[in-house]
């Protein structure tokens, strides 16, 4: 059961990277390449007239790099979700398949990208510092990892005192400490701001936009069509158990 869980997961991680890569394409690549035209313009104006060899063109960084960055990582995003759908039904025997896997994916998009890009928020070229990208890959890296255990904590605390206290109140009090607990951490964790002075701020909307735009495409196809895979298969296996 768990591997066929699995498959589903992958088959529609791969779903989802594909339309995710599509939406990317048409919206933000353009914005990408706008970025970049700032940035050749700030570096002529400033007399540094020599750059690197491009090891790739923008034509194969925006076409391959960017499918097969997106691609993987939606098929690693499928195979997570279905290992945590296949965990969460496992241990809900009155679970039903449908919205339990709707609610992951929906879950996942909030702790794994909404929360940490509110403190680390995703920048086009142009506007970090090449110095600085190690520290602002582990930064934003500690963010997602503190966000989702809090928000797993979160979870266990909301079982924990459901028997005592109504579902709703349960639900108010668990996201209220994730909430307060993420607040925390981004107080504590130190902020990065590297956008140039005169960098235009609709360009910077527009990418933080259109990244979010990639990522919702991404998430909801993976919630949607995992929903009505999960649902059609364990379906299957109740009736085929009853048949029995």
């Amino acid at each position: 059961m768990e591997k066929s869980i699995i498959w589903r997961g992958l088959l529609v991680g791969a779903l989802a990277g594909l339309l995710a890569f599509v939406f990317a394409r048409i919206f933000l690549e353009p914005v990408i390449d706008r970025a970049i035209g700032f940035e050749d313009e700030m570096s002529h104006s400033h007399g540094a007239h020599e750059h690197g060899v491009e090891l790739f063109t923008r034509g194969v960084q925006g076409n391959i790099g960017m499918g097969f960055g997106v691609l993987a990582f939606a098929v690693a995003m499928g195979a997570l979700m279905a290992v945590v759908f296949a965990v969460v039904y496992g241990r809900l025997s009155d679970a039903a398949a449908r919205p339990l896997a709707a609610r992951i994916a929906g879950s996942m998009l909030v702790c794994l990208y909404l929360v940490p890009a509110l403190k680390y928020p995703p920048n086009p070229p142009a506007v970090s510092l090449e110095e600085t990208i190690r520290q602002r890959t582990l930064l934003y890296l500690l963010m997602v990892v503190l966000s989702a255990a809090l928000f797993v904590a979160a979870v266990v605390v909301r079982r924990r005192i459901a028997g005592r206290l109504d579902g709703w109140n349960a639900t108010l009090i668990a996201a209220g400490g994730y909430v307060v607990a993420v607040a925390v951490v981004m107080l504590v964790l130190p902020t990065i701001d590297e956008t140039p002075d005169h960098f235009p701020a609709d360009l910077l909307y527009e990418f933080r936009l259109y990244s979010l735009g990639t990522q919702v495409v991404m998430w909801v196809t993976l919630g949607a069509v995992f929903a009505a895979l999960m649902h059609r298969l364990l379906e299957h296996k109740q009736q085929e158990l009853i048949a029995a």
